[in-house]
């Protein structure tokens, strides 16, 4: 007998059991497969069947476990982030990307801004071999990396960050602001770290993978300098005070190549960013 659910993308078949796990309701479910991934309807309620049947120990084997993800209600247009109401602009299902609206206040983008810019230095990779911090000419931005809660401005925007996508402080990589003059860029990467490297392995070890990452934009910039998802023919133009939030595993803790993203180079103007990388646990 055919697989329904074993037909779909294996992003779609973790989206369907992690929804399934958090009670969602299957008619609503076949709804977006539907329309957001342009699935037959007869195919999308088949396999959401399938899905639930195995979940209940009725199917011949057992779905892999769903892990604990950052959980954000899309289901409103504004979502209430302790103390700002943040715009949802646009929502993915597969890849999940969100673009936020009202993330930051001027005043925060500027004093973030002010905050760190004796502290820029060029922005470092990880070594593959190693997993220590080096130079490569992918990057050629100038960064800051900064400490959790290092100052009240700091704790103030990750403590919302975390009320936005439901996700503990503490499972959070410091904040980097990073700084991009004209022709400065980050050339297509993944976020999530590759455990078949030795480099990135060590990574794993203090925190686990990075499940997903917010770009807050800090600057607007007058030309370039967007971030680019070539995979899907996304490109998040950088206005100031909002973010752009991706998913960069599964629920399953498989990385999603999907998310390959890039800085494009800025054409004219400068372009600063605060970026938070989030961990499946305790980032220490």
């Amino acid at each position: 007998m055919n697989s329904a659910l074993v037909a779909l993308p294996k992003e779609w078949q973790a989206w369907i059991n992690e929804n399934l796990a958090r009670s969602c309701k299957p008619d609503e479910l076949e709804s977006i497969m539907v329309r957001d991934g342009h699935f037959d309807a007869q195919l999308a309620r088949a396999a959401i069947e399938e899905a639930r049947r195995s979940s209940q120990g009725h199917g011949t084997t057992q779905p892999p476990s769903v892990q604990p993800m950052p959980r954000i209600d899309t289901g409103s247009n504004v979502i209430q982030a302790l103390d700002r109401q943040v715009q949802v602009l646009l929502s993915l299902q597969a890849p999940r990307v969100i673009l936020f609206g009202n993330v930051l206040s001027d005043e925060e983008c500027d004093a973030l801004i002010a905050y760190t810019d004796k502290r820029l230095q060029r922005s470092p990779v990880v070594s593959d071999k190693d997993g220590k911090t080096q130079v490569h000419a992918h990057r050629s931005s100038r960064g800051a990396m900064l400490q959790r809660g290092e100052s009240e401005l700091v704790a103030r925007i990750e403590n919302r960050i975390a009320a936005l996508i439901d996700w503990p402080v503490e499972n959070g990589e410091g904040l980097q602001v990073l700084r991009y003059e004209k022709g400065n860029e980050y050339r297509p990467h993944y976020d999530w770290f590759d455990a078949s490297l030795p480099g990135p392995r060590k990574h794993l070890e203090h925190g686990g993978q990075r499940v997903a990452t917010l770009i807050m934009y800090l600057s607007d910039v007058e030309e370039g300098g967007g971030t680019s998802f070539p995979n899907i023919g996304l490109q998040v133009q950088p206005k100031k005070g909002c973010a752009v939030f991706f998913l960069n595993t599964d629920s399953y803790g498989n990385p999603d190549h999907k998310t390959l993203h890039a800085g494009e180079p800025v054409e004219r103007g400068v372009k600063v960013i605060a970026t938070k990388w989030l961990r499946q646990s305790e980032n220490r």
